[in-house]
Protein backbone atom coordinates (compact mmCIF):
# COMPACT_ATOMS: atom_id res chain seq x y z
CA UNK A 1 0.00 0.00 0.00
CA UNK A 2 1.22 3.53 -0.98
CA UNK A 3 -0.58 6.49 0.71
CA UNK A 4 -0.27 10.37 0.37
CA UNK A 5 -0.94 12.15 3.05
CA UNK A 6 -1.71 15.87 1.72
CA UNK A 7 -2.33 19.28 3.39
CA UNK A 8 -1.74 18.36 6.84
CA UNK A 9 0.24 20.44 9.32
CA UNK A 10 3.12 17.80 9.92
CA UNK A 11 4.24 17.96 13.87
CA UNK A 12 7.26 15.78 14.54
CA UNK A 13 9.34 17.41 17.32
CA UNK A 14 12.10 14.56 16.52
CA UNK A 15 13.38 15.83 13.63
CA UNK A 16 12.40 19.94 14.76
CA UNK A 17 8.97 20.06 11.61
CA UNK A 18 6.29 21.90 12.26
CA UNK A 19 4.51 23.12 9.03
CA UNK A 20 2.23 22.34 6.55
CA UNK A 21 3.88 19.23 3.65
CA UNK A 22 2.96 15.93 2.25
CA UNK A 23 3.77 12.87 3.78
CA UNK A 24 4.35 9.04 1.54
CA UNK A 25 3.91 5.53 3.15
CA UNK A 26 5.21 2.59 0.98
CA UNK A 27 4.33 -0.43 2.92
CA UNK A 28 5.03 -0.31 6.32
CA UNK A 29 7.76 2.69 6.19
CA UNK A 30 7.29 6.69 5.74
CA UNK A 31 9.41 7.44 2.36
CA UNK A 32 9.31 11.26 2.06
CA UNK A 33 8.37 14.53 3.33
CA UNK A 34 7.38 17.17 1.01
CA UNK A 35 8.21 16.12 -2.09
CA UNK A 36 6.65 13.08 -3.84
CA UNK A 37 9.55 9.82 -4.31
CA UNK A 38 10.47 9.76 -7.82
CA UNK A 39 7.92 7.22 -9.57
CA UNK A 40 5.60 7.51 -6.06
CA UNK A 41 1.66 6.89 -7.14
CA UNK A 42 -0.48 6.34 -4.65
CA UNK A 43 -2.80 3.64 -3.79
CA UNK A 44 -5.17 5.31 -1.12
CA UNK A 45 -4.88 9.44 -0.68
CA UNK A 46 -5.62 10.78 2.96
CA UNK A 47 -6.90 14.84 2.71
CA UNK A 48 -5.27 16.12 5.98
CA UNK A 49 -6.01 19.84 5.04
CA UNK A 50 -6.73 21.98 8.72
CA UNK A 51 -5.85 18.84 10.66
CA UNK A 52 -2.38 17.91 12.39
CA UNK A 53 -0.23 14.68 11.41
CA UNK A 54 1.80 13.56 14.33
CA UNK A 55 3.79 10.34 15.26
CA UNK A 56 1.42 8.12 16.93
CA UNK A 57 1.40 8.16 20.64
CA UNK A 58 3.36 5.58 22.61
CA UNK A 59 1.92 5.29 26.18
CA UNK A 60 4.47 3.50 28.24
CA UNK A 61 2.01 2.16 30.99
CA UNK A 62 -1.74 0.78 30.20
CA UNK A 63 -3.06 -2.89 30.98
CA UNK A 64 -5.34 -4.43 28.99
CA UNK A 65 -6.49 -7.03 31.47
CA UNK A 66 -5.41 -9.91 29.12
CA UNK A 67 -4.65 -12.69 30.08
CA UNK A 68 -5.92 -13.20 33.27
CA UNK A 69 -8.87 -10.71 33.88
CA UNK A 70 -10.85 -10.59 30.44
CA UNK A 71 -13.93 -9.68 32.61
CA UNK A 72 -13.09 -6.11 32.30
CA UNK A 73 -11.45 -5.75 28.84
CA UNK A 74 -9.11 -7.85 26.48
CA UNK A 75 -6.83 -7.35 24.00
CA UNK A 76 -8.89 -6.44 21.33
CA UNK A 77 -11.21 -4.01 22.91
CA UNK A 78 -8.55 -2.01 24.64
CA UNK A 79 -6.13 -1.71 21.33
CA UNK A 80 -8.98 -0.72 19.21
CA UNK A 81 -9.72 1.94 21.52
CA UNK A 82 -6.28 2.86 21.54
CA UNK A 83 -6.01 3.44 17.86
CA UNK A 84 -9.32 5.19 17.89
CA UNK A 85 -7.56 7.27 20.13
CA UNK A 86 -4.13 8.09 18.21
CA UNK A 87 -2.36 5.73 20.66
CA UNK A 88 -0.10 3.22 17.94
CA UNK A 89 2.23 1.67 20.44
CA UNK A 90 1.39 0.32 23.47
CA UNK A 91 3.52 -1.19 26.83
CA UNK A 92 1.79 -3.46 29.00
CA UNK A 93 3.09 -4.04 32.61
CA UNK A 94 4.31 -7.31 34.22
CA UNK A 95 1.43 -7.91 36.32
CA UNK A 96 -0.95 -10.18 33.66
CA UNK A 97 -1.85 -13.20 34.42
CA UNK A 98 -0.32 -15.36 34.37
CA UNK A 99 2.73 -12.71 35.40
CA UNK A 100 5.10 -12.09 31.99
CA UNK A 101 7.87 -14.10 33.65
CA UNK A 102 7.87 -16.66 30.98
CA UNK A 103 8.48 -16.47 27.11
CA UNK A 104 5.12 -18.02 26.61
CA UNK A 105 3.33 -15.19 28.08
CA UNK A 106 5.32 -12.87 26.25
CA UNK A 107 4.64 -15.36 22.75
CA UNK A 108 0.56 -15.41 23.63
CA UNK A 109 0.10 -11.58 23.99
CA UNK A 110 1.90 -10.99 21.00
CA UNK A 111 -0.22 -13.43 19.03
CA UNK A 112 -3.82 -11.62 20.31
CA UNK A 113 -2.11 -8.20 19.40
CA UNK A 114 -1.48 -9.54 15.60
CA UNK A 115 -5.14 -11.09 15.40
CA UNK A 116 -6.89 -7.68 16.79
CA UNK A 117 -4.84 -6.02 13.67
CA UNK A 118 -5.07 -2.58 15.87
CA UNK A 119 -2.04 -1.27 18.14
CA UNK A 120 1.14 -2.14 18.44
CA UNK A 121 1.31 -4.17 21.78
CA UNK A 122 4.83 -4.05 23.72
CA UNK A 123 5.57 -6.21 27.14
CA UNK A 124 7.90 -5.60 30.54
CA UNK A 125 9.07 -8.56 31.26
CA UNK A 126 8.55 -9.50 35.58
CA UNK A 127 12.20 -8.65 37.36
CA UNK A 128 11.39 -11.83 40.24
CA UNK A 129 9.51 -14.50 39.16
CA UNK A 130 5.92 -14.37 39.70
CA UNK A 131 6.05 -10.74 41.12
CA UNK A 132 6.47 -12.33 44.54
CA UNK A 133 9.82 -10.33 45.29
CA UNK A 134 11.74 -13.08 45.96
CA UNK A 135 13.73 -14.86 43.36
CA UNK A 136 15.00 -12.86 39.68
CA UNK A 137 13.03 -13.83 36.80
CA UNK A 138 15.03 -15.25 33.77
CA UNK A 139 15.87 -11.77 32.26
CA UNK A 140 18.19 -12.59 29.30
CA UNK A 141 15.09 -14.84 28.51
CA UNK A 142 12.55 -11.92 27.99
CA UNK A 143 14.55 -10.35 26.60
CA UNK A 144 14.95 -12.43 23.57
CA UNK A 145 11.35 -13.00 23.95
CA UNK A 146 10.29 -9.51 23.28
CA UNK A 147 10.48 -7.98 26.29
CA UNK A 148 11.49 -4.43 26.15
CA UNK A 149 12.19 -3.90 29.74
CA UNK A 150 11.87 -5.24 33.05
CA UNK A 151 10.03 -4.11 36.35
CA UNK A 152 7.92 -5.51 39.26
CA UNK A 153 4.59 -3.26 38.87
CA UNK A 154 3.83 -2.05 41.90
CA UNK A 155 4.67 -5.06 44.17
CA UNK A 156 6.75 -4.87 46.55
CA UNK A 157 10.47 -6.29 47.18
CA UNK A 158 11.19 -8.87 49.93
CA UNK A 159 14.32 -6.32 50.65
CA UNK A 160 16.81 -3.66 48.80
CA UNK A 161 19.26 -6.25 48.44
CA UNK A 162 17.10 -8.02 45.94
CA UNK A 163 16.56 -4.95 43.92
CA UNK A 164 20.59 -4.33 43.49
CA UNK A 165 20.63 -7.70 42.10
CA UNK A 166 17.92 -7.50 39.71
CA UNK A 167 19.59 -3.66 38.93
CA UNK A 168 22.91 -5.34 38.49
CA UNK A 169 21.18 -8.32 36.22
CA UNK A 170 19.17 -6.03 34.22
CA UNK A 171 22.93 -3.92 33.91
CA UNK A 172 24.51 -6.96 32.12
CA UNK A 173 21.42 -7.29 29.52
CA UNK A 174 21.09 -3.61 28.49
CA UNK A 175 17.87 -3.99 30.14
CA UNK A 176 16.01 -0.08 31.12
CA UNK A 177 14.69 -1.14 34.56
CA UNK A 178 10.93 -0.09 35.32
CA UNK A 179 10.29 1.39 38.63
CA UNK A 180 7.24 1.96 40.16
CA UNK A 181 8.06 3.76 43.45
CA UNK A 182 6.35 3.00 46.56
CA UNK A 183 7.56 2.00 49.96
CA UNK A 184 4.94 -0.64 51.16
CA UNK A 185 5.27 0.08 54.70
CA UNK A 186 4.68 3.50 54.23
CA UNK A 187 1.93 3.64 51.99
CA UNK A 188 0.30 0.31 54.81
CA UNK A 189 -3.04 -0.03 52.45
CA UNK A 190 -3.80 3.48 52.09
CA UNK A 191 -5.84 5.06 49.34
CA UNK A 192 -5.52 9.02 49.49
CA UNK A 193 -3.05 11.34 49.72
CA UNK A 194 -2.22 12.00 53.44
CA UNK A 195 -3.72 15.91 53.79
CA UNK A 196 -6.85 17.60 54.92
CA UNK A 197 -9.21 15.94 52.36
CA UNK A 198 -8.26 12.44 53.51
CA UNK A 199 -8.41 13.11 57.13
CA UNK A 200 -11.84 14.75 56.79
CA UNK A 201 -13.15 11.91 55.33
CA UNK A 202 -12.04 9.27 57.21
CA UNK A 203 -9.87 8.25 54.80
CA UNK A 204 -7.03 5.43 55.11
CA UNK A 205 -3.92 7.64 53.65
CA UNK A 206 -0.62 7.42 51.69
CA UNK A 207 2.25 10.31 52.54
CA UNK A 208 4.41 11.57 50.06
CA UNK A 209 7.34 10.27 51.85
CA UNK A 210 5.74 6.73 51.02
CA UNK A 211 7.15 7.85 47.13
CA UNK A 212 10.15 10.12 47.81
CA UNK A 213 11.68 7.46 50.56
CA UNK A 214 11.35 4.66 47.29
CA UNK A 215 12.87 6.94 44.57
CA UNK A 216 15.37 8.10 46.97
CA UNK A 217 16.65 4.71 47.59
CA UNK A 218 15.95 3.76 44.10
CA UNK A 219 18.34 6.46 43.10
CA UNK A 220 21.21 5.69 45.16
CA UNK A 221 21.09 2.21 43.82
CA UNK A 222 20.85 3.08 40.13
CA UNK A 223 24.22 5.18 41.14
CA UNK A 224 25.90 1.81 42.38
CA UNK A 225 24.74 0.01 39.50
CA UNK A 226 24.49 2.18 36.95
CA UNK A 227 21.55 0.23 35.40
CA UNK A 228 19.23 2.54 33.21
CA UNK A 229 16.17 3.17 34.96
CA UNK A 230 12.44 4.49 34.30
CA UNK A 231 10.36 5.92 37.41
CA UNK A 232 7.04 5.52 36.25
CA UNK A 233 3.49 7.44 37.53
CA UNK A 234 5.22 10.02 39.26
CA UNK A 235 2.43 11.79 41.93
CA UNK A 236 4.52 14.34 43.44
CA UNK A 237 6.23 17.28 42.81
CA UNK A 238 9.34 16.50 45.08
CA UNK A 239 9.85 12.83 43.72
CA UNK A 240 10.00 15.01 40.44
CA UNK A 241 12.58 17.35 41.54
CA UNK A 242 14.59 14.29 43.02
CA UNK A 243 14.73 12.36 39.65
CA UNK A 244 15.69 15.87 37.60
CA UNK A 245 18.81 16.70 40.45
CA UNK A 246 19.55 13.28 39.44
CA UNK A 247 19.60 13.87 35.77
CA UNK A 248 21.61 16.92 36.20
CA UNK A 249 24.17 14.80 37.39
CA UNK A 250 23.94 12.16 35.03
CA UNK A 251 22.12 9.12 35.99
CA UNK A 252 20.86 6.86 33.41
CA UNK A 253 17.20 7.70 34.72
CA UNK A 254 13.61 9.10 33.26
CA UNK A 255 10.05 9.34 34.30
CA UNK A 256 6.57 9.52 33.71
CA UNK A 257 3.58 11.25 34.70
CA UNK A 258 -0.14 10.04 34.55
CA UNK A 259 -2.51 12.65 32.75
CA UNK A 260 -4.86 12.77 35.29
CA UNK A 261 -2.45 13.80 37.82
CA UNK A 262 -2.06 16.88 36.04
CA UNK A 263 -5.54 17.42 36.32
CA UNK A 264 -7.17 16.17 39.10
CA UNK A 265 -6.16 16.73 43.45
CA UNK A 266 -7.35 15.03 46.11
CA UNK A 267 -10.27 17.67 46.46
CA UNK A 268 -11.88 14.99 43.51
CA UNK A 269 -12.52 12.80 46.09
CA UNK A 270 -14.95 14.64 47.97
CA UNK A 271 -18.10 13.08 47.29
CA UNK A 272 -16.19 9.34 47.50
CA UNK A 273 -15.90 9.47 43.66
CA UNK A 274 -14.60 5.82 43.09
CA UNK A 275 -13.41 7.26 39.59
CA UNK A 276 -10.82 9.54 41.48
CA UNK A 277 -9.78 6.41 43.35
CA UNK A 278 -6.47 5.63 41.83
CA UNK A 279 -2.93 4.03 42.96
CA UNK A 280 -0.44 6.08 43.50
CA UNK A 281 -2.96 9.08 44.88
CA UNK A 282 -4.30 12.37 43.13
CA UNK A 283 -2.26 14.61 45.79
CA UNK A 284 -2.45 18.49 46.39
CA UNK A 285 -2.57 21.39 43.86
CA UNK A 286 0.85 22.24 44.73
CA UNK A 287 1.66 19.04 43.18
CA UNK A 288 -0.45 19.00 40.66
CA UNK A 289 1.03 22.86 39.38
CA UNK A 290 5.19 21.00 40.06
CA UNK A 291 4.27 18.00 37.68
CA UNK A 292 3.35 20.33 35.04
CA UNK A 293 6.41 22.24 35.51
CA UNK A 294 8.45 19.76 35.74
CA UNK A 295 6.91 18.27 32.58
CA UNK A 296 7.15 21.67 30.91
CA UNK A 297 11.04 21.61 31.42
CA UNK A 298 11.59 18.15 30.05
CA UNK A 299 12.17 17.00 33.80
CA UNK A 300 9.48 14.41 33.53
CA UNK A 301 9.92 13.18 29.52
CA UNK A 302 6.78 11.44 29.42
CA UNK A 303 3.11 11.71 29.45
CA UNK A 304 1.23 8.38 29.48
CA UNK A 305 -2.19 6.93 30.58
CA UNK A 306 -2.07 4.10 33.07
CA UNK A 307 -5.01 2.68 31.51
CA UNK A 308 -6.80 0.45 34.03
CA UNK A 309 -10.53 -0.52 32.74
CA UNK A 310 -12.86 -2.18 35.41
CA UNK A 311 -16.37 -3.37 35.37
CA UNK A 312 -19.14 -1.45 36.65
CA UNK A 313 -18.92 -3.45 39.94
CA UNK A 314 -15.21 -2.61 40.20
CA UNK A 315 -16.43 1.12 41.80
CA UNK A 316 -19.73 0.64 43.21
CA UNK A 317 -17.83 -0.99 47.15
CA UNK A 318 -16.91 1.80 49.57
CA UNK A 319 -14.51 3.94 48.47
CA UNK A 320 -11.58 2.25 50.19
CA UNK A 321 -12.79 -1.19 48.97
CA UNK A 322 -12.97 0.02 45.09
CA UNK A 323 -10.37 -1.18 42.88
CA UNK A 324 -8.28 2.13 42.10
CA UNK A 325 -7.84 2.60 38.24
CA UNK A 326 -8.93 4.83 35.37
CA UNK A 327 -9.57 4.06 31.71
CA UNK A 328 -7.69 6.14 29.97
CA UNK A 329 -6.97 5.43 26.23
CA UNK A 330 -9.09 7.62 25.22
CA UNK A 331 -8.25 10.75 27.26
CA UNK A 332 -4.17 10.68 27.14
CA UNK A 333 -4.01 13.01 23.82
CA UNK A 334 -6.91 15.16 24.74
CA UNK A 335 -5.52 16.02 27.79
CA UNK A 336 -2.51 16.58 26.40
CA UNK A 337 -4.09 19.00 23.59
CA UNK A 338 -5.80 20.48 27.02
CA UNK A 339 -2.43 21.26 28.13
CA UNK A 340 -1.32 23.38 25.18
CA UNK A 341 -5.11 25.19 25.22
CA UNK A 342 -4.00 26.01 28.81
CA UNK A 343 -0.69 27.21 28.19
CA UNK A 344 1.40 24.37 30.01
CA UNK A 345 2.73 22.95 26.69
CA UNK A 346 3.82 23.95 23.03
CA UNK A 347 2.08 21.87 20.77
CA UNK A 348 5.83 20.48 19.57
CA UNK A 349 6.49 19.44 23.26
CA UNK A 350 2.89 17.88 23.58
CA UNK A 351 3.92 15.69 20.91
CA UNK A 352 7.33 14.89 22.27
CA UNK A 353 6.04 13.79 25.27
CA UNK A 354 3.25 11.93 23.56
CA UNK A 355 5.50 10.19 20.75
CA UNK A 356 9.36 10.34 20.34
CA UNK A 357 9.87 10.43 24.12
CA UNK A 358 8.36 7.26 25.38
CA UNK A 359 9.67 5.27 22.34
CA UNK A 360 13.47 6.46 23.06
CA UNK A 361 12.40 4.98 26.99
CA UNK A 362 11.47 1.69 25.22
CA UNK A 363 14.50 1.83 22.49
CA UNK A 364 11.70 1.51 19.66
CA UNK A 365 12.38 3.36 16.73
CA UNK A 366 8.20 4.37 16.54
CA UNK A 367 7.49 8.15 17.46
CA UNK A 368 9.10 10.11 14.53
CA UNK A 369 8.14 10.54 10.69
CA UNK A 370 11.21 10.65 9.39
CA UNK A 371 11.98 8.52 6.08
CA UNK A 372 12.82 4.83 7.14
CA UNK A 373 10.63 5.32 9.97
CA UNK A 374 7.82 2.42 10.77
CA UNK A 375 4.68 4.57 9.46
CA UNK A 376 2.97 5.05 12.76
CA UNK A 377 0.72 8.19 12.99
CA UNK A 378 -2.14 9.73 13.91
CA UNK A 379 -4.45 12.66 12.31
CA UNK A 380 -6.51 15.12 14.00
CA UNK A 381 -8.72 17.46 13.71
CA UNK A 382 -8.10 20.58 16.06
CA UNK A 383 -11.10 22.48 15.56
CA UNK A 384 -13.45 19.84 16.65
CA UNK A 385 -14.66 20.14 20.20
CA UNK A 386 -16.48 16.78 21.79
CA UNK A 387 -17.38 15.80 24.91
CA UNK A 388 -16.29 12.48 26.44
CA UNK A 389 -19.79 10.47 26.70
CA UNK A 390 -19.74 6.76 28.15
CA UNK A 391 -21.91 5.55 25.14
CA UNK A 392 -18.91 6.85 22.53
CA UNK A 393 -16.00 5.57 24.13
CA UNK A 394 -14.78 2.53 22.64
CA UNK A 395 -13.02 0.84 25.68
CA UNK A 396 -14.84 -1.73 27.74
CA UNK A 397 -14.01 0.28 30.61
CA UNK A 398 -15.88 3.42 31.43
CA UNK A 399 -14.58 3.91 34.94
CA UNK A 400 -13.21 7.88 34.49
CA UNK A 401 -13.63 11.00 36.18
CA UNK A 402 -13.21 13.02 32.71
CA UNK A 403 -16.92 12.01 31.47
CA UNK A 404 -18.78 15.28 30.38
CA UNK A 405 -15.23 17.06 30.35
CA UNK A 406 -14.96 19.30 27.05
CA UNK A 407 -12.16 18.46 24.70
CA UNK A 408 -10.29 19.93 21.51
CA UNK A 409 -9.15 18.35 19.49
CA UNK A 410 -10.53 14.90 17.48
CA UNK A 411 -8.62 12.18 15.90
CA UNK A 412 -9.79 11.27 12.12
CA UNK A 413 -7.56 8.33 11.16
CA UNK A 414 -4.60 6.21 12.73
CA UNK A 415 -2.07 4.50 10.76
CA UNK A 416 -0.34 1.16 12.36
CA UNK A 417 2.86 0.16 10.00
CA UNK A 418 0.96 1.40 6.70
CA UNK A 419 -1.89 0.40 7.57
CA UNK A 420 -5.18 2.59 8.09
CA UNK A 421 -6.71 1.18 11.44
CA UNK A 422 -9.10 3.44 12.43
CA UNK A 423 -10.38 6.25 10.66
CA UNK A 424 -13.60 8.19 11.67
CA UNK A 425 -17.28 7.91 10.58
Amino acid sequence: MRIRIHGGRIVDPAQGVDGVQDLYIVEEKVVALGAAPEGFVADREIDAGGRVVIPGVVDLAARLREPGQMEKADIVSESRAAVAAGITTVCIPPDTWPVIDEPAVVELIRRRAEQAGAARVVTLGALTQGLAGEHLAEMATLREAGCVGIGNARRPLANPQVLMRAMEYAASQGLTLFLDPEEPSLAGGGCAHQGAVASRMGLTAIPEAAETAAVARDLALIEQTGVRAHFGRLSSARAARMVERAREEGLPVSADVAAHQLFLTDEALEGFDANCHVTPPLRTRGDRQGLREALARGAVGVLCSDHQPHQPDAKLLPFPLTEPGISALETLLPLALRLVEEGVLTLSQAVARLSWEPAEVLGLPVGRLAPGAPADLCIFDPAARWRLRESAMVSRGRNTPFLGWEFAGRVTHTVVAGRLVYKAT
